[in-house]
């Protein structure tokens, strides 16, 4: 009897060691931040999702000021190293990401492989911004609509070049777009930067582009490029007076979106514990203030809201990229 009672007990120990990670596993998520944080950007310091991870940042250590978060800088190969760092991190809360539609979406398409796969190896947390791109044009095209530029590309196929900031580029891949459901040929010429594709269109190098509305909207109000339409696919609430792509009877929608990621193995509870808490600090009115100083909007949606974007990322640019012939590798 008394052996029986000794083997009662170590069942008893065991049945609790099995139990207890699950009992303290939402326990443990309710405790994030439980170490330093470091938010790893796939960009060098002054791109968008750096400015956009440093306001995270921020916020969060005012929210956490026993916690430190530290933004890390990993650019290269198309925003796949920094983005692929992330998924091979702890998935512990420690390491998360600031990432975009390239490395979580187009890449897949546009790389023969990738050293991560989006849709296993990272966790989509939360979308945090929305931020349209805008056509412009060298004032002296001579035009002064979408109807209008798509009428003079047609009249002359092939004669106007258009700036991008790369090959696979969201605005490299939405001028192919324009130019695939119009009907018309422009020719791609590539720069290292917005800055340098904005001084293309305004010396006449290309006549066009398509570019987040940072890089445009300043140049504009001067007077040297004139912008034509906005590519998300309602009208931006800082560029009321400008008409769609859609509503200029071109279907093409491109949103420069960036998004929270962390490693695939992050546990969901730990999940929506980050979410819960970038969410509030990308929508605290400060942070929209700085936000829409860059013609940014919050978003802070759910996860699985997210993988759907992420998702129908790859499903507008597939067919693009497939008749373009676009290719990186």
């Amino acid at each position: 009897m008394k052996r029986f009672f000794v083997l009662l007990g170590f069942f008893f120990v065991a049945l609790q060691a099995a139990v207890t990670p699950a009992l303290v596993s939402p326990a443990a998520a309710q405790e994030w931040p439980a170490k330093t944080v470091h938010i790893l950007v796939p960009f060098g310091p002054g791109s968008t999702p750096d400015i956009v991870a440093r306001l995270v940042a921020q916020s969060l250590q005012q929210k956490y000021p026993a916690s430190a978060f530290v933004v890390e800088n990993k650019p290269g190969a198309s925003g796949n190293i920094g983005t692929d760092a992330v998924a091979k991190a702890d998935p512990d809360g420690s390491t998360i990401g600031v990432s975009i539609g390239g490395p979580l979406a187009i890449n897949t398409l546009l790389f023969s492989s990738l050293p991560y796969d989006p849709k296993t190896d990272i966790a989509a947390v939360t979308q945090l911004v929305t931020m349209p791109s805008v056509l412009a044009v060298n004032p002296n095209l001579g035009v002064n609509s979408v109807s209008d530029l798509i009428a003079l590309l047609k009249r002359e196929p092939g004669k106007y070049d258009f700036g991008s900031i790369g090959n696979g580029s969201l605005s490299h891949l939405a001028m192919e777009a324009i130019a695939l459901k119009s009907g018309t040929q422009i020719v791609h010429v590539p720069f290292a930067s917005s800055p340098q594709a904005m001084t293309a269109v305004i010396r006449g190098d290309v006549q066009m582009a398509c570019l987040p509305a940072a890089s445009v909207v300043p140049l504009a109000k001067d007077g040297k490029v004139k912008m034509l339409a906005v590519s998300l696919a309602r009208r931006s609430p800082f560029l009321p007076d400008l008409p769609t792509l859609k509503e200029s009877g071109v279907d093409v929608e491109a949103d420069a979106w960036m998004g929270l990621i962390a490693p695939g193995k992050t546990p969901p509870g730990l999940v929506a514990k980050i979410n819960k808490d970038v969410a509030e600090a990308i929508r605290a009115p400060a942070v929209r203030d700085k936000l829409a100083a860059q013609f940014m909007e919050p978003v802070g949606n759910s996860p699985a809201q997210f993988r759907d974007v992420i998702n129908a990322e790859v499903a507008r640019w597939a067919p693009v990229i497939k008749a373009a012939g676009v290719k990186v590798d």
